[in-house]
């Protein structure tokens, strides 16, 4: 026990004086205020000003380039490609990511030129103007500022998914088919006449075990299952006379090649007769079917004005 206690105090020194300082974290310098004027001019696409505040020799990387010895853009390419944020896209900004402030730090080792590290935790937003694409992601920014206050380099982190959509919209592009005729929209009228002649019992059987039901008037965070939504569709039943459910026009089966999804879209109005004072009403509703691999409901999305069922 004596030599154990001995040798986690060695580990204890040892580790602490193998701490060592090489220089400081600053929330307030100089540095900090190039960046914020740099990134100023990069969202407004003020190339003039870029142009002046980058050196010479300046280099811009990807932080998330898989090359061994990536060569990075030089001064003339960046500049090029900035402004095309700025030309491309509506509502264009460089934010602080929300809980966050850059940072200044200066090191003393290795340092002979007395440059600064600044770190910057962005938000950047902005809406493509030919597509329509959205884009809003965190990036994180290492900033290479000279003593004379001029941007040496850049090392950027942006997820570059956000690029997949906007490149996938370029071109017209097909995405599955669309029925108006097949199985699965069978088995949502079926469910839907079983509902109307007061067998529930059949109707909540089209649906798979595991099944979630959404509703537009509710949190969807909370989807219901089978036994929530029988017992809450039974209610309703308690509530009011079915007269008759009309199909509107046809319902849609669309099975998509991304994903793998299969949705059916129906729209329907709900006549009724509320019990309780014998006013007739008739409910428009929509509905949105995702169907598993055997045939069954997985998930339905229900979309009606609930105000229109209260007194």
């Amino acid at each position: 026990m004596k030599k154990t206690i001995f040798m986690l105090v060695m580990m204890t020194s040892l580790i602490t004086f193998a701490q060592k300082k090489n220089g400081t974290v600053y929330n307030e310098h100089p540095a900090i205020d190039v960046v914020a004027s740099f990134t100023e001019a990069f969202v407004k696409g003020d190339t003039t000003k870029l142009a002046s505040m980058l050196t010479d020799d300046f280099k811009a990387y990807n932080g998330l380039s898989t090359k061994a010895n990536p060569e990075g853009s030089g001064k003339a390419k960046f500049i090029k490609n900035s402004y095309r944020w700025f030309d491309e896209l509506d509502y264009f900004s460089v934010s602080d990511y929300p809980g966050s402030y850059p940072d200044a730090v200066e090191y003393k080792e290795d340092n002979k030129n007395n440059e600064v590290w600044v770190q910057t935790w962005d938000l950047l937003k902005g809406i493509h103007k030919t597509t329509g694409v959205k884009f809003s992601s965190p990036a994180h920014r290492l900033v290479l500022v000279t003593k004379d206050n001029k941007i040496k380099m850049t090392i950027e982190y942006l997820n570059e998914s956000i690029f997949d959509e906007l490149r996938a919209s370029f071109v017209d592009r097909t995405n599955g088919t669309i029925y108006n005729h097949h199985d699965n929209i069978n088995t949502v009228r079926k469910a839907v006449y079983a509902f109307e002649n007061l067998d529930l019992d059949k109707a909540i059987g089209y649906y798979s075990e595991d099944a979630r039901f959404y509703n537009i008037n509710d949190d969807f965070n909370t989807p219901s299952n089978r036994d929530e939504v029988k017992a809450t569709r039974q209610k309703f039943l308690d509530n009011f006379e079915i007269k008759s459910i009309e199909m509107i026009g046809y319902p849609d089966y669309l099975e998509y090649e991304m994903g793998n999804g299969r949705s059916v879209l129906s729209w329907w109005d709900f006549h009724l007769v509320r019990k309780s004072d014998k006013k007739e009403i008739t409910l428009p509703m929509h509905i949105n079917d995702d169907f598993d691999e055997e045939g069954k409901i997985s998930s339905e999305m229900i979309y009606f004005n609930r105000t229109m069922l209260e007194k």
